[in-house]
């Protein structure tokens, strides 16, 4: 049996208000705009291809992904919040992708092996569950991995400013994957990036 098709979508398209006036996705961190460090870590992985949804700014964010392999979806219904640019990025995928990891843009600490220690667990298991997430001290995070064949109605439902979170709480079908990492958590303030090497 063929490995499951798998590839990732990065959400970028955000404002971030509450960041402050520079725009959240081109903030600095360890020395390249933080979505940047996103976008490196989901094409290290085996994810492919990988989806970057822009939005707000999506010039200036554009221009700080330029020379990497990405797919670029622009989402004109941004505002209207996060939901909008999930189904965005989900429906330019190939038509046979199985899965998709979820990646927010402002997680610049995620790595590949973060990734990809995901995406194992989804190929292990037998039978697939609905999507398989990270767990720290009893909590879920990000990224996540979903199955789009198992969530396509729900996917299609969603609205509003939400993204997943909603349909995997009410599945008994998710696996959890324990983490040990602090990668998990997004940047909402500027001084979420202090002190902020890369695991």
């Amino acid at each position: 049996m063929p490995e499951p098709r798998i590839a990732a979508v990065i959400l970028a398209a955000g404002l971030g208000t509450r960041f402050g006036v520079q725009p959240k996705m081109l903030a600095p961190f360890a020395g390249k705009a933080m979505v940047r460090h996103a976008a490196e870590a989901a094409l290290a992985s085996a994810a492919r291809p990988v989806m970057v949804v822009l939005g707000a700014h999506a010039g200036p964010v554009r221009a700080a992904l330029d020379g990497l392999d990405l797919k670029i979806v622009e989402n004109p219904d941004f505002a209207a919040g996060l939901s909008t640019s999930l189904k965005a990025g989900l429906a330019a995928l190939p038509q046979e992708t199985q899965a998709a990891l979820v990646l927010l843009g402002d997680m610049p600490r995620i790595g590949a092996a973060h990734l990809d220690g995901l995406i194992a667990a989804y190929r292990a298991a037998e039978p697939r569950p609905s999507a398989v997430v990270p767990v720290r001290d009893q909590r879920r995070g990000n990224p996540v991995l979903l199955d789009l064949r198992l969530l396509k109605d729900d996917l299609e439902a969603l609205s509003g400013d939400c993204g997943a979170g909603p349909i995997l709480n009410r599945r008994i079908d998710v696996m959890e994957v324990p983490s040990d990492s602090a990668t998990g958590f997004d940047v909402d303030r500027p001084d979420g990036l202090d002190g902020g090497g890369l695991d």
